[in-house]
């Protein structure tokens, strides 16, 4: 009895409490093609959660496999630690060509254990001993991994509420979230708010923060529930840490290698950080997580920062033809076109169906805040976001064979994290899909 009933019974059995996908889509993966997805019982489903954003290209790129399999038919090294390889240098070589030049002519990069929480860890580790500082800022909204450090910067409070012994040195500040904005005022003028106070907290005397070590943040918050830094907070935020010697760090684990239609997202608004954590997708669908940093905060001796599987060459391998694919002014115009019809479509379709609160995003990182028609509006004229309902939706996605994620605020948002090289044809019917579902549960609820 090889069906995915069989393999789940198993699943249960000795795997730990914590998993989560699983349990949101119960089946067993049998193939996995582009962005097609096929279980052990012969039904196919749509991807459009592709290892949350980690498959930039899809499931099995051709031109990824051929690479690894050549490789691995050459009997060159699959694990070095930090040793060089020939395959190491030119992986090296191609992503500091993907670097903005005003980063690239003094950056260093640090190859960290290989899931972006591990490159927020040497990123903390890194400024707190390059400025002696250990308070750090982060931002509400905000998710950077779920290792003990990278919890103290997350916003969500349900991940980290029942965990002990969580640093104190992180002070949080609101982030510009355009549909339900912290201070009660929307637009431009709720912008100016959130600039002014982050400038004026960080410079004022008696605000009870000390000399923060860095600032942490995305420029497209993802799990937060897909929420943009207008270009001009971006702006603000590195002024500001520039003028007071903070460095500033930007996580672009989801949002960057093109994600956004830009190869990081943090270009939209025209800044340089000074430490960029970088992975899921770098790796050309394996596992490599790299830390990138201006050379003035090289303070560390040798071994101050290690990590076993920092060396796994196959991983530099794939994501070498994946950075020279991506890094194309043709395939990143190709995500902001696709990107922009899946929000055009939906912002047409949040006209017909009230259970749609918000869309937004940029590029292939996509979402769409679902509430509760029936609920009173807030001061910003927003109902409230409905998880039940979104969690709903994602099951009634799955059961018409697309795969789709959730997040935000209440698991509220319903997130397209597809590959970047997704053609039309499936685009479409992942929304024509997900538009079939969102009228349905429309019509229940409104």
């Amino acid at each position: 009895m090889n069906n995915n009933a069989f393999f789940l019974k198993r699943c249960d059995e000795y795997e730990s409490s914590a998993r989560s996908y699983s349990r949101k889509f119960p089946i067993a993966i049998k193939r996995a093609k582009g962005v097609i997805i096929e279980d052990v019982e012969g039904k196919e489903y749509i991807d459009f959660l592709c290892g949350a954003g980690t498959l930039a290209l899809g499931h099995n790129d051709s031109e990824v496999n051929k690479a690894l399999i050549d490789y691995i038919q050459s009997d060159s090294p699959l694990h070095t630690l930090d040793l060089i390889t020939p395959a190491k240098d030119e992986f090296v070589h191609t992503l500091f060509s993907c670097f903005p030049e005003e980063f690239r002519k003094d950056a260093k990069v640090q190859f960290c254990a290989p899931a972006g929480t591990d490159a927020i860890d040497a990123a903390i580790k890194l400024c707190r001993i390059a400025t002696g500082r250990r308070t750090v800022i982060s931002f509400s909204g905000g998710y950077h991994g779920m290792g003990q450090g990278p919890l103290t910067l997350m916003g969500n409070l349900h991940a980290k509420s029942n965990i002990n012994g969580l640093s104190s040195d992180v002070q949080f500040f609101p982030y510009p979230y355009e549909y339900r904005p912290a201070f009660g005022v929307k637009g431009s003028e709720g912008v100016k708010i959130a600039c002014s106070y982050f400038e004026r907290m960080l410079k004022d005397p008696e605000s009870g923060i000390t000399a923060p070590s860095c600032v942490v943040l995305e420029a497209i918050q993802g799990e937060g529930g897909v929420i943009p830094s207008p270009p001009e907070f971006l702006q603000t935020v590195r002024r500001v840490t520039k003028e007071l010697g903070i460095p500033l760090i930007l996580d672009e684990v989801q949002a960057g290698i093109g994600r956004s239609g830009d190869f990081f997202a943090f270009e939209d608004s025209g800044i340089i950080p000074d430490v960029i954590a970088i992975s899921k997708a770098v790796g050309g669908s394996l596992p490599m997580a790299i830390m990138a940093y201006n050379k003035n905060l090289d303070k560390w001796d040798a071994g101050t920062h290690a990590g076993t599987f920092r060396g796994t060459t196959l991983a530099m391998v794939g994501g070498n033809v994946l950075l020279n694919r991506v890094k194309q002014p043709s395939f990143l115009s190709e995500v902001k076109r696709k990107g922009n019809i899946f929000k055009m479509h939906f912002e047409d379709l949040k006209k017909e169906c009230a259970v749609i609160g918000d869309v937004r995003g940029r590029g292939m990182m996509l979402g769409i805040e679902i509430v509760d028609p029936k609920s009173e509006e807030d001061m910003c004229g927003a109902k409230k976001g409905s998880g039940t309902i979104a969690a709903e939706l994602q099951r009634l996605c799955f059961e018409n064979g697309l795969i789709m994620e959730k997040g935000g605020r209440n698991g509220a948002v319903m997130r397209c994290l597809t590959a970047l090289s997704i053609d039309d044809s499936n685009l479409n019917k992942g929304i024509d899909i997900l538009s079939d579902c969102i009228r349905k549960i429309n019509k229940k609820y409104s």
